[in-house]
């Protein structure tokens, strides 16, 4: 089972991720990709609900911190601590967010606060991305990282 596989297996077991449709589609050590169907996800003006986006911006986020700490060798609980959206323009075909540490983390500062405290913090930008590349939506968060029981 590849880590994609296995971070689709933990988003279908939310039921609500579940309703969703959402699929983890592409990682690259750097920046994580998902998608789900507008079908799912649409509101009374055909096009993506609000709260889709920010769910699946969150998720985006929360998977690439997992993923990274993975990497490391750190299996960690991930939690969002606060976040901020903004709405761009309305999007009208399927959803595909993707996730990249914020440019001002310096991701050897995060691995060394979770090996000596069991915790840390990093900054992450999720987008929402239109059918031609360009952002419809974009969140910024930090996400904490802490050692499970």
């Amino acid at each position: 089972m590849t880590r994609l596989d296995e971070l689709n297996a933990h988003y279908d077991a939310m039921p609500p991720v579940a309703a969703m449709r959402i699929r983890a589609t592409a990682y690259d050590g750097q920046s994580l990709r998902l998608h789900a169907p507008l079908a799912q996800n649409v509101n009374d003006k055909d096009c993506a609900f609000g709260g889709s986006l920010a769910s699946i911006m969150t998720l985006a986020g929360w998977g690439l911190l997992t993923l990274r700490l993975a990497d490391a060798g750190i299996d960690s609980d991930v939690y969002v601590a606060d976040s901020q959206i903004r709405y761009l323009r309305p999007l009208f075909t399927d959803l595909e967010a993707e996730a990249r540490l914020a440019d001002d983390v310096d991701w050897d500062a995060v691995l060394r606060a979770w090996r000596e405290r069991g915790r840390a913090r990093a900054s992450i930008v999720s987008r929402m991305l239109g059918p031609d590349g360009a952002p419809v939506a974009e969140l910024t968060a930090r996400f904490a990282a802490l050692r499970g029981d």
